[in-house]
């Protein structure tokens, strides 16, 4: 088990986390929040890359601050970005990993580094160095790398970024069977992940968790009241977005379609559509539960 408890993290007088407290068993939890919310910079103290200000983590009831070595040995982790040695190939560098995670028996870790290299595709190029592979596939590494050892917590910080639709999915689905028996935190911007893999979910902005639940909890909330029209003027958009509470806003051939939360229409031209998962994410992002769900009719 994960506890944190109102965790804090400043830099100068930038507070990048403001009183975290979470507590996570096995299974995946997906974690959104645009950039600047504070998810790195929460991943990157449940690494035990940096200590916390205020608050603490215990990892099965030891406090990873003052013991990291403990939960060092169970962790794996991907970071957004990642250095690797000039010159090292694929193969090369995981065996070097495996041994900094203490996989001493050669023969396992010459099975484990194999069968990782087949898992994640890069088989084949497992003799060029890792340093000249392209940015789906240095990440393609990242992620066999963070699995060696049978990691007991995983942290993956964007972890999809750069990756094909097609490779994107194998590691979904890698991430899915390993999900029963391990705490795995997917940290993301892609609203697509999380629904598709996570039964537990969180929101992040200005570095709080703003929300917790299941994505299809999340949507259940808002049901029903999403409303949609198309719009041609700027000006039009600018005074939707002062007038009422403005879900979301994207070009679509050549016009802007805005959605927006309401009980009821919202008057004429608007047209109600299937909720989605991101329309929970922008409507806790911005505020616009609870009263402003009533103002917008």
């Amino acid at each position: 088990m994960l506890e944190i408890k109102n965790l804090t993290k400043t830099f100068g007088d930038l507070k990048a986390l403001d009183d975290v407290s979470l507590t996570l068993k096995p299974g995946l939890f997906g974690l959104l929040g645009p950039n600047g919310a504070g998810k790195s910079t929460l991943m990157r103290t449940l690494a035990t890359l940096q200590e916390p200000t205020s608050g603490t983590v215990h990892f099965n009831g030891v406090d990873i601050t003052e013991r990291p070595d403990t939960v060092r040995s169970v962790l794996g982790y991907l970071p957004q970005d990642f250095g690797v040695y000039p010159r090292m190939s694929a193969l090369q560098l995981l065996d070097h990993i495996a041994i900094l995670k203490g996989i001493t028996d050669k023969t396992a870790r010459k099975d484990q580094v194999e069968s990782l290299l087949q898992m994640v595709n890069l088989w084949t190029h497992r003799t060029a160095s890792v340093s000249t592979y392209s940015g789906g596939m240095r990440q393609r590494f990242g992620v066999a790398q963070a699995l060696l050892g049978d990691p007991q917590l995983i942290i993956v910080d964007e972890p999809t970024a750069g990756l094909d639709p097609l490779e994107r999915q194998r590691f979904l689905d890698i991430l899915s069977r390993a999900g029963d028996e391990k705490i795995i935190i997917l940290s993301t911007h892609i609203i697509e992940d999380v629904r598709d893999l996570c039964n537990d979910m969180g929101v992040m902005g200005n570095g709080r968790l703003i929300i917790r639940g299941a994505p299809e909890d999340l949507v259940s909330e808002i049901d029903g009241k999403v409303w949609t029209q198309r719009v041609d003027s700027d000006e039009d958009v600018d005074n939707m977005k002062a007038t009422m509470p403005v879900l979301s806003t994207r070009r679509l051939r050549g016009q802007t379609v805005v959605s927006v939360l309401s009980d009821t229409s919202p008057g004429k031209g608007w047209t109600k559509r299937e909720t989605l998962l991101e329309d929970a994410y922008f409507a806790h992002l911005n505020g616009l539960m609870n009263a402003e769900i009533r103002d917008a009719a």
